[in-house]
């Protein structure tokens, strides 16, 4: 019996094979033996022939077998041809690169940019121009040919990123009746969609889809009607995403999508859509998986029918402006995996309960985003509100950016299986529950300390951290400060990627557990404390991949080599070890922005910076005063660099002479240093170029020539090098038209200031004050914008931009001006309000024309130290802002306008050494102006505060001297209030010493606590006295 069954078996298996050998050389024999059919061959050459192929992708469109080409496949069986994909290759690069901003709703693959929490800073890493370049290289073009409809069996069609120059899409399209994947997505299709396509009732996959980007000047689709869409009856997927349906009716799409029962997944988003049709219910839907309707215009309440697609595991409906609470029916969207809420207008409280909830039973939910809306709840009360099995879901929550209160409960450390958690920009106080060590999986934590309502005058104590110290925030003007002591043996259970400190105190040494943190990509730790050296080990373990290392405003005391350079203890090794290990660079292939202003790192600049950080875009160095040498002449090799900050340095020598590789700079901050030699005549191939500012150094001669191709500079800052001459140059207003700050101050400049400068219509802050300038002030200057309609500028001050103005990024601007008769340095949004013109200390001669009070939007107006004659303006009362008023030092002559008292902003008034007569006006601003200096030296002026000049018609004659009584009596008076106040003084002082005595010999825990503050107080003051002492010792050593 066992062999019959055997024997059965093997027969059967013999047989099996036998039937797939057979079968297996049949098809294989068939499908070598049939090529693509004569008829489909001559349809792709056809097709091929209308485009052109820059990247050459279409070379293997040659020989009979067709089906061998790229991109092109053939049925096994029948040899026709099925799919035609030629999506641009170049797709992983822009996938990669994929941004959209939230204030423009721009998605932009022309640059990898990295978002720093603290006011929004953002920076491109990568050159926009060159990606353009590159990605239009892969593109195809040309013209579609109709050939395509010999293709009868094709079911595939894939056309995405390419670049067919707006054509609009070919209406035979519409025939291709065997589609069932139709891909045209960010291709430069233009116009209106064709109606046609509604003839493909087999399609089960449509992109449409479009976006506006960055440097890509392309249109977008329209479509006037979505009707067509309804013969799609097989549609599984449609994405119109950044298609124009602003004329498209509510009632229109959402009946329209509503008819379509197969549809999983639908992407609506950025396309101008405002409102809902409140009479359709999305109920036919109950196959969709994914709805992403964010970034449109819609204002309204969350619509109670997105309850009713029980299948969804993916809702968007950010950057929106959806108001009041989300629905607690959403607890039936039992599959929701990914909610985002980002950018709204949500309120304080969720559901319908007078305490906040959150929808129970979303047991699948791993993303909740809901930052940038208006959430006003205790963080405590609403993070109790998630069930237990939403909160072992959870994979990352976005709270950041609200006005959620309160202490960080215990609770958080449920969410176990958090990977990012923000909780940014809030206003939270209390403790980092030890709970929170349950976080194994987090990679990216954001804690930013934002503005905090004075709870109380107390500081508040905060409970220990994994049972390793206290942390606890001050109140500190604007800023949140805390304070976090961590003992040194606690290792965290987690391995972050991004890790955002800012005013959170973790010194004054570096701490054990961060070095533990060896898979950070994103390192924020901004005034944090941190003093002495930054370990070698924790920074050579990172290097490799970090893309932002940001450790400004702190105590960093260590040689700047330190972080550039392999070293192995260079405090232990001879001279010549350092100079080897000096050319071998710690590489950091990824590294982007690189932020160490602010510290006191001392030493020169490695010159090898080149090859350590390839990819730079942004390095500051700004602000560490003992940063010395040259400029190392490397850097001009940095292709990639953007923001160049070393201001307020030691650094010496002349600036390296060749820019041309720099064209993607943006900003050069040089400012404060001992740099010297001419500016470099190749600066100008910077086209780039924002901002330039290299004042208060020893740098001479003219201005180059060559700036004038910059034509995107917003800020020239030279002041203060004493040396610069030559004349002004005419190309600033012309060619270099954008300027907003422009100071020149405290130079050698000589000639006169040239007409074409009326046309800086956005000018700011202009400042030529003590130079040689000769010549009349231009009577044009009321074309200065700025100056007479007000703050309507779009850019500012502290901004620049790529050239195209959609993108804008923050820096700090920062200049020197004299304001109220002080020289201060002034900052961004200050600086934005200080509106000045400073032509003092000049041989400018003419009268002040009338033209000039028509900058009513002035704040200061300095023309003192001129030659000026005529009258001072009767409209000069027009400049209603005006603060700051200086014409002293001048021959202005006639009488100071009575207009004058409606300036009731003025707080600095110089008249002072003119020849102006009569009566000084009063009233108003001008009562407040007592200093009878501001008149000073001119002979024929009276009146208040001129007390002993008096003018004609005046009760009392002038220049009287006072009479003997009246002094004799004021003597009396003083004697007698100086002896009350020796007697108060005689009785206070004991009495006071008394009640101090009192209260510490009575009570002994006040004696310690007033002899501790004592003690605290000496040691600072001793501690302050050693600091200073060893940083002067030190500054002494260095400059021998």
């Amino acid at each position: 019996m066992a062999d019959k069954d055997f024997i059965k078996c093997y027969v059967s298996f013999v047989w099996m094979l036998c039937v797939i050998l057979l079968s297996t050389t049949i098809v294989g024999a068939y499908t070598f033996n049939n090529n693509c059919s004569s008829v489909e061959r001559e349809a792709l050459i056809s097709f091929k022939q209308g485009l052109s192929d820059p990247s050459a992708r279409l070379s293997s469109w040659v020989g009979h077998n067709c089906c061998q080409w790229h991109g092109i496949t053939c049925d096994l069986v029948s040899g026709k041809v099925t799919k035609i994909d030629l999506h641009n290759s170049f797709k992983s690069t822009i996938s990669t690169s994929l941004t959209i901003s939230a204030s423009s709703s721009t998605i932009s693959p022309s640059s990898l940019r990295i978002m720093i929490i603290s006011g929004g800073y953002e920076q491109p890493w990568k050159d926009s121009e060159d990606f353009v370049q590159v990605f239009q290289k892969t593109c195809l073009r040309g013209k579609m040919s109709s050939s395509l409809l010999e293709l009868k069996y094709l079911n595939y069609l894939d056309l995405s990123l390419n670049n067919f120059e707006g054509a609009p899409i070919p209406y035979f399209f519409g025939m291709l009746t065997s589609l069932r994947y139709l891909n045209l997505s960010f291709a430069n299709f233009s116009g209106q969609i064709p109606v046609y396509l509604g003839n493909l009732s087999n399609l089960n996959h449509l992109d449409l889809s479009t976006w506006k980007l960055e440097n890509f000047d392309w249109p977008n689709l329209h479509v006037e009607n979505l009707q067509w869409i309804s013969g799609l009856s097989s549609l599984e997927f449609l994405n119109l995403g950044g298609v124009n349906l602003i004329s498209v009716q509510a009632s229109n799409w959402m009946h329209t999508v509503n008819g379509l029962s197969s549809l999983s997944e639908l992407y609506l988003s950025n396309c101008g859509i405002s409102s809902f049709d409140t009479s359709t219910d999305f109920l036919n839907l109950t196959s969709l998986i994914v709805l992403d309707i964010s970034r449109n215009r819609i204002n309204s309440s969350i619509p109670l029918w997105l309850s009713n697609l029980t299948s969804i595991s993916t809702l968007d409906l950010s950057y929106n402006y959806f108001q009041g609470t989300i629905p607690h029916d959403f607890m039936k969207l039992k599959n929701l995996q990914h909610l985002d809420f980002t950018s709204n207008s949500l309120s304080n409280i969720i559901g319908d309960h007078s305490r906040p909830s959150f929808p129970q039973n979303l047991c699948n939910l791993q993303l909740l985003h809901l930052s940038y809306n208006s959430f006003q709840d205790k963080l405590e009360e609403f993070l109790d509100s998630f069930s237990n099995c939403t909160r072992n879901s959870l994979e990352s929550l976005d709270l950041s950016s609200n006005g959620f209160v309160g202490e960080i409960p215990n609770s958080l450390g449920t969410f176990e299986n958090l990977r990012t958690l923000d909780l940014s920009f809030n206003k939270l106080w209390g403790s980092l529950p030890n709970s929170i060590a349950n976080f194994s999986l987090l990679h990216h934590v954001q804690k930013s300390p934002k503005f905090m309502e004075k709870y109380n005058q107390n500081r508040d104590r905060l409970s220990k951290f994994d049972k390793v110290g206290d942390l606890s925030p001050l109140d500190k003007k604007y800023t949140r400060i805390c304070f976090l002591n961590i003992s040194c043996d606690w290792i965290p259970p987690f391995k972050l990627k991004v890790l955002y400190l800012e005013n959170c105190f973790i010194g004054p040494q570096f701490p054990i557990w961060l070095r533990t943190q060896t898979h950070l990509i994103e390192i924020t730790l901004r005034n944090v404390g941190i003093s002495g050296s930054i370990p070698y080990e924790w920074i050579s373990n990172i290097s490799s991949q970090v893309t932002i290392l940001d450790l400004s405003n702190n105590l960093l005391n260590m040689r700047l080599s330190h972080i550039f350079i392999i070293s192995d203890q260079t405090n232990f090794v001879g001279e010549s070890q350092k100079l080897l290990n000096d050319s071998i660079p710690l590489l950091y292939p990824n590294l982007v922005y690189l932020n160490l202003r602010n510290n006191k790192l001392w030493g020169p600049i490695p010159s090898t910076i080149n090859d350590s950080m390839p990819k730079l875009f942004e390095l500051d160095l700004s602000k560490n005063y003992l940063i010395n040498g040259a400029i190392p002449s490397s850097i001009k090799t940095m292709n990639h660099l953007g923001v160049l900050l070393m201001s307020d340095n030691q650094l010496s020598g002349e600036l390296f002479d060749d820019w041309s590789r720099l064209k993607s700079m943006f900003v050069v901050d040089l400012a404060n240093n001992n740099l010297h030699g001419k500016i470099p005549s190749t600066i100008g191939l910077s086209t780039s170029l924002n901002v330039l500012k290299l004042e208060n150094n020893n740098l001479h001669g003219e201005i180059p020539e060559s700036l004038q191709n910059c034509s995107l500079l917003t800020s020239i800052d030279l002041s203060g090098n004493r040396f610069l001459n030559g004349n002004l140059p005419s190309w600033i207003g012309v060619v270099v038209s954008e300027l907003r700050l422009l100071n020149l101050r405290s130079n050698n400049f000589s000639g006169t200031i040239p007409r074409q400068w009326c046309n800086l219509l956005f000018l700011r802050i202009f400042d030529l004050s003590n130079n040689r300038l000769v010549g009349e002030v231009p009577s044009c200057l009321y074309n200065w914008t700025s100056f007479v309609e007000g703050n309507d500028d779009i850019i500012g001050l502290g901004y620049y931009h790529e050239g195209k103005k959609t993108w804008y990024y923050s820096f700090e601007e920062k200049t020197r001006l004299v304001m109220k008769g002080i020289e201060s340095e002034y900052y961004n949004k200050v600086l934005e309000l200080v509106l000045t013109i400073d032509l003092s200390r000049n041989e400018l001669s003419g009268q002040i024309p009338n033209e000039i009070t028509k900058l009513i939007h002035l704040v200061t107006l300095n023309l003192s130290w001129n030659a000026l004659v005529g009258t001072i303006s009767e409209s000069i009362g027009a400049m209603k802002t005006l603060e700051t008023l200086d014409l002293s030092h001048n021959h202005l002559s006639g009488r100071i306008p009575d207009s004058l008292t409606s300036l009731n902003f003025l707080t600095h008034l110089n008249m002072s050494f003119n020849n102006l007569t009569g009566r000084i006006p009063t009233g108003n601003q001008l009562q407040t102006l007592e200093d009878p200096w501001i008149y000073e030296g001119n002979h024929y002026l009276c009146g208040p505060p001129l007390i002993r000049i008096k003018c004609p018609g005046d009760e009392s004659s002038s220049n009287l001297p006072i009479s003997t009584s009246e002094g004799e009596e004021d003597g009396k008076e003083n004697d007698s209030a100086m002896v009350g106040f020796y007697i108060s003084m005689a009785v206070g002082f004991p009495f006071g010493i008394s009640i101090l005595l009192f209260t510490i010999c009575t009570n002994e825990a006040r004696r310690i606590f007033y002899f501790g503050i004592v003690d605290r107080v000496n040691y600072n003051i001793l501690q302050t006295i050693a600091f200073l002492t060893i940083g002067l010792r030190r500054m002494i050593i260095w400059r021998r």
